[in-house]
């Protein structure tokens, strides 16, 4: 077999040629959105490989971040930062500016890229940005805020790109090496750099696409909400590139209303996001319905979707397809498509509400707190531990060899410790129970916080909940329940604790004591609860809770 390096710049060689006529539209908040195709995303992104070597001085390894939302210009960068030999860094924009800073320095990038309408962001972070030599601004916004950036020269994306070639000698590199990175969300201590080869991202796209996956095709419209800088956005760009998929990009309106709005107006047939972003979606189609009867196949992943809210979207023609995965994953571990002998039965329901299947490039194994491996029976829980091409085995540029592969995040014989407790059933599919610092540890017996949080989130005056461990002189931890409750609901909390009993079937041992009312669960910067914040709130005596 001839040896084929697999390579970003084939992705989008491929696209932008075999399926030059499928689209980038991008969301623009007014009038009609734009629309670019596949051949003049292949075009702009050789221009900007042109740029970014000629003008800017990149050369190969170089780190070239984007500070982006979904959108043309940021796929365009998807692209050819990768393809002409450099490192895409993609920033997550809604991490703290302390850990922005941390991170750019960290990874050493040269160059950023950056949506005009989040200036106001990089200006104040640019002073201390040792490493960054150039700023490039994509799209209105107020570039004064830059004027005080003496120490890095600013550039106008669509002036930088203007009369280069459209075409580039893609080089032939090695498919092992760097082609972009994500930091993990550091959630505890610095977060962690992640880097993904030519060969993870391609072999990863492929996975996307086949049809255990999320099986899309080019006469498909895949709403990619999931951020850019959310691992990749999943894989989407580049596994749409493959397929000729068309992408709607939301660009910044994430908000339900116009969420809603896109999907009446374009048509999508598909979209991914966290279940924050469907939670806040449903509420408002039941305020305000519009036709989003083309929207039939929606991923969920970076977070358990409750089975109310999957039950939900069923009922409006949208089916939720469950995933599960994290930054060191690239993300898809697995994916939940029942087996065909569930199909139209009443187990159909119980395999979708897992977290999936696992593919055949994802090995898995479950490991007790002894560190022996545990079977997959269905029933035996322990530590999720995964290993494939597309699974990290190290971090990024530690101060030293050790450091690279901590012992909390990898195995001896090098698996990654995923931090995810739960089980696996003998035909393979996952159900996680808690995150391993999550789970509650009551008398020696352990209570999961999912299950808890789903039971109550079926309730219907329960808008959100976030359930979490607290110190209890007996039991050594019980649980506390902190409920976000819909707009106009008074429901008490022993109506909720016997719900909880009556109709989820929750064991009277597992049952709240602690109770308290909260405006919103506190999210991170991907839209996970951010449960070490109410950990906190409750240690310092800032939640109003109530004891049964």
């Amino acid at each position: 077999m001839q040896d084929v390096p697999l390579l970003i710049s084939r992705i989008l060689t491929h696209g932008s040629t075999i399926h030059g006529s499928s689209q980038v539209i991008t969301w623009t908040g007014e009038g009609q959105p734009e629309r670019r195709s596949y051949a003049e995303i292949g075009a702009r992104a050789a221009q900007l490989a042109h740029a970014l070597r000629d003008d800017l001085g990149v050369a190969d390894d170089d780190r070239v971040a984007t500070l982006m939302w979904n959108n043309a210009d940021h796929v365009e960068a998807y692209f050819a930062i990768p393809s002409m030999g450099a490192v895409l860094h993609t920033l997550n924009l809604r991490l703290p500016a302390e850990q922005l800073v941390w991170i750019v320095n960290h990874a050493a990038d040269k160059v950023v890229i950056a949506n005009g309408s989040l200036l106001p962001l990089l200006a104040p972070l640019l002073p201390h940005l040792g490493t960054v030599e150039h700023v490039v601004v994509s799209g209105p916004g107020d570039r004064s805020l830059l004027a005080g950036a003496t120490s890095v020269q600013v550039h106008e994306y669509e002036d930088l790109i203007a009369g280069k070639p459209t075409t580039y000698d893609w080089p032939e590199l090695d498919e092992r090496q760097a082609a972009a990175m994500c930091y993990t969300s550091g959630t505890t201590g610095d977060p962690k750099g992640v880097v993904y080869s030519h060969r993870s991202i391609y072999l990863h796209s492929m996975q996307v696409n086949m049809a255990q996956s999320m099986g899309l095709t080019d006469q498909d419209i895949s709403l990619v909400v999931v951020p850019q800088f959310h691992v990749n956005a999943w894989g989407l760009p580049h596994a749409t590139f493959m397929t000729g998929v068309n992408m709607l990009m939301p660009d910044r309106f994430l908000q339900p209303a116009p969420l809603a709005e896109m999907i009446e107006s374009e048509r999508p047939t598909h979209a991914a996001a966290v279940p924050t972003i469907w939670q806040g979606l449903l509420g408002e189609l039941t305020a305000r319905p519009r036709d989003v009867s083309s929207l039939t196949q929606v991923t969920i992943g970076g977070a358990a979707c409750p089975p109310s809210l999957m039950k939900a979207f069923d009922e409006l023609g949208m089916r939720v397809c469950h995933a599960w995965g994290m930054t060191e994953t690239s993300p898809l571990g697995t994916i939940a498509r029942p087996p065909a002998h569930a199909v139209g039965t009443p187990q159909e329901f119980a395999y979708r509400i897992t977290q999936g299947r696992f593919p055949a490039s994802v090995e898995a194994r479950l490991t007790g707190p002894g560190g022996e491996h545990l079977p997959w029976d269905g029933e035996s829980a322990g530590e999720l531990e995964v290993r494939g091409p597309w699974i990290a085995g190290a971090y990024y540029n530690g101060p030293d060899a050790e450091s690279l592969r901590p012992e909390d995040k990898f195995s001896e014989d090098g698996w990654l410790k995923t931090g995810d407790v739960g089980t696996i059933s003998p035909d393979g599919f996952l159900t996680l129970t808690d995150r391993a610092k999550d789970v509650i540890k009551s008398g020696g017996e352990w209570i999961s916080s999912v299950d808890l949080e789903n039971a109550l989130m079926s309730h219907p005056d329960v808008a959100e909940a976030a359930v979490v461990a607290v110190p209890d002189d007996k039991w050594g931890e019980r649980p506390l329940a902190t409920v976000v409750l819909k707009a106009g609901s008074a429901v008490d909390f022993d109506t909720l604790r016997g719900f909880l009993a009556a109709e989820a079937g929750i064991a009277k041992w597992q049952l709240p004591e602690r109770w308290t009312l909260i405006e919103a669960v506190p999210k991170t910067s991907v839209g996970k609860f951010d449960k070490k914040v109410l950990r906190r709130q409750y240690a310092d005596g800032e939640l109003d809770v109530t004891r049964l």
